[in-house]
């Protein structure tokens, strides 16, 4: 069987009515200017939307084909134990040229009860931010079902919702249940568990390419809401040079970032998972081997095997930017 070697993805664009020009010309994404991009789907493992082997003699296999191959080489071994074929979290850059509809997603319970899915914890490194931009995460003041529902009813939903300005750098944790939308402006990463169920609750009275309005979860979402007031929702965190600083830490997912100006090697050995690197600024050398390495650029992702053990990483420029994702 042949070497593993770090993999990238052939990505999977999502024409969204909220989307924008900024995977095209921000993160150099091959898109029609004509189209309103709101994501590209760099790691997907969800049914339908299979991720496909862009480089290397791997190239053209699904995700899923690569873990009925290599198995516990390719995602470790415990990932492969508690997940099997599926590939456990879905990597996405999104572009929001206007507001998301204010959604909330389902935890692994209530998913699995409704539909024999995992729940959608995620979270969101803001790549590019335009001024004055905002997001919603969770409530102003504390809430609970009935009051949530008189606001609803009344069309004074707003009023209760929790506005965040959001600048370049920032990290939102959105955790299962926490009601959130971002608003035009935002360019951002996204880790997420890998679901794709979405309860809308308000989509700020537009229509769809039909000409009617989007479908609402309305029923759905008052059971998957978490209610509590949370006084603080965008995620503190140090950076540090050349070094993997943590930013978020869950049981679905690490996110690490890692700043270099200088060449870093990682040991990966004793990590037993799959790494993802994200490359939010700048361009990075990959070196996997003695004699062999990859470009990682800015708005590009690589999916690291577990079974490689040792990663350089150096900056082709003064400096550079990526995230470093996996489980733990």
């Amino acid at each position: 069987m042949s070497t593993l070697y770090p993999i990238k993805f052939n990505p999977i664009f999502k024409e969204k009515i909220w989307g924008g020009q900024k995977l095209k010309n921000l993160l150099n994404k091959s898109v029609d200017e004509n189209i309103k991009m709101g994501e590209s789907w760099e790691i997907s493992g969800v049914s339908g939307d299979l991720s496909v082997v862009e480089n290397g003699f791997l190239q053209d296999n699904t995700i899923e084909e690569l873990i009925e191959i290599y198995m516990g080489d390719l995602v470790g071994d415990k990932v492969y134990e508690q997940f099997g074929l599926e590939f456990p979290l879905l990597i996405k850059y999104i572009d929001a040229n206007d507001y998301l509809s204010i959604q909330v997603h389902p935890d692994d319970d209530l998913a699995r009860e409704r539909h024999n899915s995992y729940g959608k914890t995620e979270m969101w490194y803001v790549i590019d931010a335009e001024k004055e931009a905002e997001l919603i995460a969770g409530f102003n003041q504390e809430m609970d079902k009935t009051k949530y529902l008189q606001h609803f009813g009344s069309g004074t939903l707003r009023e209760v919702l929790n506005f965040e300005k959001v600048k370049t750098g920032d990290v939102f944790f959105m955790p299962a249940g926490r009601v959130h939308a971002t608003g035009p402006g935002i360019l951002f990463a996204e880790i997420q568990q890998t679901s794709d169920i979405t309860y809308r609750i308000y989509d700020w009275d537009r229509f769809g390419d039909d000409g009617k309005p989007r479908e609402m979860h309305t029923e759905l979402a008052i059971d998957a809401i978490d209610y509590n007031y949370h006084k603080e929702v965008k995620t503190p965190y140090k950076e540090e040079i050349n070094k993997s600083s943590e930013i978020i830490k869950c049981p679905y997912f690490t996110t690490n970032i890692i700043n270099l100006n200088s060449k870093v090697v990682k040991d990966y050995f004793s990590l037993d998972s799959f790494v993802i690197y994200m490359g939010i600024d700048g361009d990075t050398k990959i070196t996997y081997s003695e004699t062999e390495e990859i470009i990682l650029k800015k708005g590009e992702t690589l999916l690291i095997p577990a079974i490689l053990p040792e990663i350089g990483l150096e900056p082709l420029s003064k400096e550079s930017k990526i995230l470093e994702v996996y489980i733990d």
